[in-house]
C-alpha cells in the first residue's frame, strides 16, 4: 500500500515538475503575436487564394500590418470588412481596381479545326508535352478544364471546348492564369469591356486555315479607335488595357471574323 502511495505521489511530483519547466520554457521562447495581425485575419475571407500576391489570408495579414500590403489588397474580401481593416489599423483602405481573368481565344470546337484526336491525359499541361497540343492552332484554348479546376471560385465554365470567365464571378486571384500552359489567360481591368479574342502570332491566312474566329491583323479595330486604344503586335491585334476602348469601336471596326468583341 505505501509502495502504491510512494508511486503515486512520486509521479505526481514529476508531472508537476515537468509542467512548470515547460511553462518557463514556452514563456521564455515564446513569440509575441500583435493582436493586430488576429484582427486583419479574423476579418478575411479564409479563402487563401493567393489573389493578393501572398501565400494565404495568414501571411497577407501580416504584411498588411506591417505596412507592405494595403488593406484593399485582398480580391475576396468584402467592402465592409476592408473598411473595417482599416479602421483597425488608422489606415486608409488603399482599394485597387478589381481585376477578372479573360481567356483570349474564341476557338471553341465549332470554330477551330483539331489536328488530332487526343484520348490521353484531361490536363492541359499534359496534352501540350504531347507535340504541342491536339489543336490546329498552337496558341488556341485545349478546353480540357485545367483553369476550371483550378478556380477555387467556380468562375470558369467549358462552353463548346473553350473556357469562358464569368466576370461576377471572378475575383482576379489569378489560379486560372497558372494553370494555362498556352498563357491564353489574362487579369484585366474589370471595366475594360472589349477584347481581341485570339493570341495567335501567325499571319493572317495561316490563322484561317485553322480558326473561323482567329484575328488575321486586318487593322480594322486599330483605325477605327485611332487613339491608341487599340495597337499592333506583329499581326496581333490587342488591346491596351491600360486605356481600353468602348463598345463603340467594335461596331465601328466589324472585325470580320468576330475576334474583336
Amino acid at each position: 500500500m505505501e509502495t502504491a502511495l510512494t508511486a503515486t505521489v512520486s509521479v505526481a511530483l514529476i508531472c508537476l515538475a515537468l509542467g512548470v519547466i515547460i511553462g518557463v520554457v514556452a514563456k521564455i521562447f515564446a513569440v509575441k503575436v500583435d493582436p493586430n495581425i488576429e484582427i486583419v485575419e479574423g476579418l478575411l475571407p479564409g479563402a487563401n487564394c493567393g489573389g493578393c500576391g501572398f501565400a494565404g489570408c495568414s501571411d497577407f495579414a501580416k504584411a498588411v500590418v506591417a505596412g507592405d500590403a494595403e488593406p484593399g489588397g485582398c480580391p475576396v474580401c468584402s467592402a465592409a470588412n476592408v473598411g473595417k481593416i482599416a479602421e483597425a489599423l488608422g489606415r486608409s483602405a488603399g482599394a485597387k481596381e478589381k481585376m477578372v481573368a479573360i481567356v483570349l481565344c474564341g476557338g471553341g470546337v465549332k470554330k477551330a479545326k483539331p489536328a488530332v484526336e487526343y484520348n490521353g491525359v484531361s490536363d492541359c499541361k499534359s496534352a501540350a508535352l504531347i507535340a504541342g497540343g491536339f489543336k490546329g492552332c498552337a496558341y488556341g484554348c485545349m478546353g480540357l478544364a485545367s483553369c476550371a479546376r483550378a478556380c477555387p471560385f467556380g468562375a470558369i465554365e467549358m462552353v463548346e471546348g473553350l473556357a469562358v470567365v464569368h466576370p461576377e464571378l471572378c475575383v482576379g486571384c489569378g489560379k486560372c492564369v497558372e494553370a494555362c500552359p498556352r498563357n491564353l489567360i489574362k487579369l484585366v481591368p474589370a471595366s475594360a469591356e472589349v477584347h481581341v479574342y485570339c493570341s495567335s502570332p501567325e499571319k493572317g491566312p495561316l490563322k484561317r486555315k485553322v480558326c473561323e474566329v482567329s484575328c488575321i491583323g486586318c487593322r480594322k479595330c486599330v483605325k477605327a479607335d485611332g487613339e491608341g486604344r487599340m495597337e499592333m503586335d506583329g499581326f496581333l491585334a490587342k488591346v491596351n488595357y491600360d486605356n481600353p476602348p468602348p463598345p463603340s469601336v467594335v461596331e465601328e471596326a466589324k472585325c470580320p471574323t468576330g475576334a474583336f468583341r
